[in-house]
C-alpha cells in the first residue's frame, strides 16, 4: 500500500504501550503469565465481570464456550449473519449448528422476534453481537433465553464501552467475548477476552485453554482435550495499556465521528446515525454507511475501488455468512434473511481511527461522493 493512502484502521499507540511492551520484552517469561492474570483482571474489573479468561482469538473463544457448554453436532445456536465475520465460525467448528436469524433494519443487531421463530427443541445458545458498535436489544434477548432456558452469548468483538440500559455491553450475557485484533478501538494485534460471572465455566474455559504441568495427571481435567489457546505476554502488556487508555482513544474517535457527521450531511437525503431507545451511548467500530436501495452490490464494489484508487482504503462491510459455501453445502441459500442482504450489499465501511483530520475527512467524504456519481446510481446514502 502507498504510504499515502489514508487507510481504514490505524491503531492508537503511544509511549505507554511501547514501554509495557518493552518492559515485558525485557523480562524473565514471555508466554502466558503475570501480565495476562493483570490483563484478564483489568478488563473484569473494568466490566463489572467477575472473571475474565484471554484467548488467542474470537473463533477460538467461542469453540471453547460451545466445548465448555459440552455442545452436541445436533445442538444449535441461533445467531446473526450480519456480523464479526470470524465468530460465529466458531459454532461449526466446535461441532455445533448455526442459525441464522435475520436483523434489525436500523441497528443492524439480532432482532429478538427473528430470532424467537428460529428456537426449536434443538436450540440450546442465542449468540448476538453489537454491530458495528451499536448494542443490540439485550433486554429482549435476555427475556427469550430466559423464556426457552438458553445461553445467552455477547458478541462484543465490534464493540467496547457502548452502553445499553445504563450497562457497558459485555455485562448481558452469560458470557461476553471481545476481540483486540485490528481494527478494534481497543488494538493487541490479536488476542480476545471471555468474560463471565459463572466460577465453574470460567474453570472449564481456562482448563480448555491450555492445561498446566500440575495438571496432567488429573483425573477430571484429563478428559478434556485442551489446545493451546493462550496470549503472550507481549500481547497482554499492550492490553493493559491500551486499556488505562481506552477513555483517550475513544473520545479521540468519537471527535472523528462527529467530523463525518458534519461533512456527510452533504449526500442528498442522509440520515444521523441511528441509536436505538434504550441505547445511552455507540462508539462506531468502523465508520459504516448504508447506501440507498438504487445502488446494487456490484455498484457498491465499484465505489470502492474508486476510493481505492484516490487513495482511500474503504471496503464493503459485511457478506453474509451464510453465503460461504461451508453454508450453501448445508443448504443456506440467498434470500433467506432479507434484511441481512439488504444490508450487507450496500454496506461501505469508511477509514476510521484516531488519526485522521478533519481535512481527511472531509476528503473521504467528497471522494465517496464523487465515486456515487462516478458509478451513476446518484447520491442518495443512508446512514
Amino acid at each position: 500500500m502507498s504510504d499515502d493512502l489514508i487507510r481504514l484502521s490505524d491503531p492508537d499507540i503511544s509511549r505507554v504501550e511501547l514501554e509495557m511492551v518493552e518492559a515485558a520484552l525485557c523480562s524473565p517469561r514471555l508466554s502466558q503469565g503475570k501480565l495476562v492474570e493483570a490483563f484478564e483482571a483489568a478488563l473484569a474489573a473494568w466490566l463489572g465481570r467477575s472473571h475474565a479468561v484471554a484467548v488467542s482469538g474470537s473463533t477460538l473463544a467461542v469453540w471453547l464456550c460451545m466445548k465448555a457448554w459440552e455442545m452436541q453436532p445436533a445442538d444449535e445456536v441461533v445467531t446473526s449473519a450480519h456480523s464479526w465475520h470470524q465468530i460465529a465460525r466458531g459454532i461449526s467448528l466446535a461441532g455445533a449448528t448455526p442459525v441464522f436469524a435475520d436483523i434489525d433494519y436500523w441497528s443492524g443487531t439480532l432482532a429478538p422476534g427473528k430470532a424467537a421463530e428460529k428456537i426449536t427443541a434443538k436450540t440450546r445458545v442465542i449468540m448476538a453481537g453489537n454491530t458495528n458498535g451499536h448494542p443490540a436489544d439485550w433486554l429482549g434477548l435476555r427475556a427469550l433465553a430466559q423464556q426457552h432456558g438458553l445461553k445467552l452469548i455477547e458478541d462484543c468483538t465490534e464493540s467496547i464501552a457502548s452502553r445499553y440500559n445504563g450497562k457497558m455491553v459485555g455485562s448481558f450475557g452469560d458470557c461476553a467475548i471481545f476481540d483486540f485484533s485490528q481494527p478494534s478501538a481497543l488494538c493487541c494485534g490479536e488476542g480476545a477476552m471471555i468474560v463471565t460471572d459463572d466460577l465453574d465455566f470460567a474453570r472449564a474455559l481456562r482448563y480448555l485453554r491450555d492445561r498446566q504441568p500440575e495438571q496432567r495427571y488429573s483425573i477430571s481435567v484429563s478428559r478434556l482435550l485442551p489446545l493451546n489457546a493462550r496470549i503472550s505476554e507481549l500481547t497482554a502488556a499492550l492490553g493493559i495499556a491500551q486499556l488505562k487508555r481506552v477513555d483517550d482513544i475513544l473520545g479521540k474517535r468519537k471527535q472523528v465521528a462527529l467530523w463525518y457527521e458534519d461533512h456527510i450531511k452533504s449526500f442528498e437525503g442522509i440520515k444521523p446515525p441511528y441509536l436505538a431507545p434504550d441505547v445511552n451511548e455507540a462508539h462506531w467500530f468502523l465508520y459504516t454507511v448504508h447506501l440507498g436501495t438504487r445502488f446494487s452490490h456490484s455498484s457498491c464494489r465499484a465505489i470502492v475501488d474508486d476510493m481505492h484508487t484516490a487513495g482511500v482504503e474503504a471496503e464493503l462491510y459485511s457478506h453474509p455468512l451464510y453465503l460461504e459455501r461451508n453454508y450453501i453445502e448445508q443448504g443456506w441459500r440467498k434470500g433467506n434473511c432479507f434484511v441481512t442482504e439488504k444490508l450487507a450489499d450496500r454496506a461501505i465501511a469508511l477509514p476510521f481511527h484516531t488519526h485522521l483530520s478533519e481535512e481527511q475527512v472531509a476528503f473521504i467524504v467528497q471522494t465517496a461522493k464523487d465515486a456515487s456519481v462516478n458509478i451513476g446510481a446518484g447520491a442518495a446514502i443512508y446512514l
